[in-house]
């Protein structure tokens, strides 16, 4: 991993290959870019026509000017006025820009493939001075689209398009399988290496290309990319000014990853069968019945910040138990079975072993549970016996090639043994899991400014996880006013994993970083909003609030609206 959603609740259109990327753009290769414009200029002569060809020049030098250690690169200039997908509501037209391809290091791994640590840097024409670092997800192996926004919040305007040189990896290793971590050496690439060695290039390449360093650098992602962002504080303290890590898979090795196994076992546990006694995993719970789980939740705690919006966001107040759904009788459609409701507590608690030790945090309540972005990791939508659950596709190809060492390619996830297997991931955890350094001491001490985001119904990373580390962290760091000062938490009630489900899931975190950085303008909140096409609650704003306070609503006003809200502990 390095999960996500993988960026928007990790939608397969955020998680372009190399090949796809470049096809969303008309790139012209650099070396005939300058001929090009030339002619469509009416030839060679003329100030005009060498100022417009400049900068399609200076793209195609860059390879032969960089002096960058055992890397291979390669340039394309893409032409002004680019169409970018997603239309105005995105920023409609990207500036001219170079696009760099590179790869560092190449090399066989131990296990025959090639290896190298790719990446991918596209700088505008008009550079603003500053820098940002796009994270991965899922088990990357994909170059990011850089003319796209962050994976944290889908919709918001292209850093590119406003002028940032952005930079994405590949994380060491080629293809979305983690079938890589048969090679040590892409093991560590994918915990940190990669990282580092890209984020070298990319500044040296900046200062290549514009003749100074990056007057500002920040780094933003979600889920993988919020481990990377976390990696990045901890390892390479003075890299970035800001970083945005969203949904932190800050112990993906090792605690969350065993909560994918602990909640796939209960869940199978109570799956109807098919004909020949295999259980079908999505058949666990109908969406009726997550329906029914959601409005339980609901009525339960969503008034208790003050209004009956279908937002829970007074996160701390709500303690629902499930077992107010419970049939008296037979299964119907307005109640759960008594198996239902047990496996809905043995997964919301959270994993534990034998003697009781939690081995993750369990999940909070929260109504996005009925949302697709929640059936798509927890049950998956198969009708057969063949599950198709991220849980499944995803979780266990990483914990079998990559979090067990050695690798134990035949292993079966219901037959995960709490009590031992997970000491089996602990080698690995050790150098990629983010959750132990709870100071952030060089971070904090260089003028860092970091902003954790999670979406409170996120069903693999839970939000009680990065809860309880800005706990720890503002404990260590003179309690959360102090802590404040450098590092704060925004929740996002009833969204899935990066985004989705019934929630204000768009937001900018990106100029929250920059005023910070820039201004000083420390985000007491984040604006927030959801798209016209969310079918829950079309167009409707809220006030993101550090934590620990939330979202309150002012006793009078449009509950549509932001301005009818505000931030308060209680």
């Amino acid at each position: 991993m390095p999960f996500v959603h993988a960026l928007r609740a990790q939608p397969p259109a955020a998680n372009t290959s190399r090949r796809s990327s470049r096809l969303r753009r008309q790139v012209v290769p650099a070396a005939l870019a300058m001929p090009l414009l030339m002619a469509a200029c009416g030839g060679g002569n003329g100030d005009a026509s060498a100022q417009q060809a400049t900068p399609a020049a200076a793209c195609a030098e860059l390879p032969a000017k960089a002096g960058l250690a055992v890397t291979s690169l390669s340039t394309s200039y893409v032409a002004a006025d680019t169409k970018r997908p997603g239309g105005a509501s995105t920023g409609s037209f990207l500036p001219g820009h170079c696009v760099v391809t590179g790869a560092i290091n190449p090399r066989v791994g131990v296990d025959g493939k090639n290896y190298a640590i790719g990446f991918q840097l596209s700088m505008p024409d008009n550079w603003n001075g500053r820098f940002l670092f796009i994270g991965g997800g899922g088990n990357d192996g994909i170059l990011r689209d850089t003319s796209l926004s962050s994976s944290i919040s889908v919709g918001t305007p292209s850093p590119l398009g406003q002028g940032f040189a952005v930079v994405s990896t590949d994380a060491g290793h080629s293809g979305t399988s983690a079938s890589f971590g048969a090679d040590p050496q892409a093991r560590i690439d994918h915990a940190y290496n990669s990282y580092d060695k890209t984020a070298v290039a990319a500044k040296s390449l900046i200062a290549t290309r514009y003749g100074r360093k990056p007057d500002h650098s920040y780094f933003s992602g979600c889920s993988g990319g919020g481990r990377q962002g976390m990696m990045f504080s901890q390892r390479f303290p003075d890299y970035f000014d800001a970083i945005t890590a969203g949904a932190p898979a800050m112990r993906v090795s090792s605690g969350a990853t065993v909560a994918a196994m602990w909640n796939t076992i209960q869940f199978n546990a109570i799956a109807p069968q098919d004909g020949a006694g295999k259980r079908i995993l999505s058949q666990a719970f109908s969406n009726a019945d997550l329906n029914l789980v959601a409005n339980g939740v609901k009525a339960s705690c969503d008034a208790a910040d003050g209004v009956a919006d279908g937002l829970v966001s007074n996160v701390k107040a709500c303690q629902f138990d499930p077992a107010v759904l419970q049939c008296s009788g037979a299964k119907g459609a307005d109640c759960l079975s008594s198996a239902q409701v047990g496996a809905l507590k043995s997964v919301f608690a959270g994993p534990r072993n034998s003697a009781g030790q939690a081995l993750y945090a369990g999940q909070p309540w929260d109504p996005g549970l009925a949302a697709p972005g929640w059936r798509a990791w927890t049950l998956g939508s198969s009708t057969t016996a063949t599950p198709d659950a991220r849980y499944i596709t995803l979780m266990v190809d990483a914990l079998v090639n990559e979090f067990f060492t050695p690798p134990d390619l035949t292993f079966n996830p219901l037959t995960f043994n709490f009590d031992t297997d997970p000491a089996r991931m602990e080698a690995y955890s050790a150098i990629y899991d983010t959750y132990r350094d709870d100071k952030l001491a060089a971070f904090k001490q260089r003028g860092g400014k970091m902003l954790f985001i999670h979406g409170m119904s996120d069903p693999i990373f839970s939000a009680k996880d990065t809860m309880d580390y800005y706990e720890r962290l503002a404990a260590n760091n003179g309690g959360i006013a102090a802590t404040k000062s450098f590092a704060r938490t925004f929740l996002v009630p009833g969204m899935n994993h990066c985004s989705g489900g019934p929630a204000t899931d768009n937001f900018d975190s990106i100029q929250a970083m920059v005023d910070w950085v820039e201004k000083g303008v420390a985000p007491e909140t984040i604006a927030a909003k959801a798209l016209p096409t969310n079918t829950d609650m079309p167009n409707r704003t809220r006030p993101l609030c550090a934590y620990p306070q939330f979202a309150k609503y002012k006793g009078s006003g449009n509950v549509e609206d932001a301005s009818s809200f505000v931030c308060a502990a209680e």
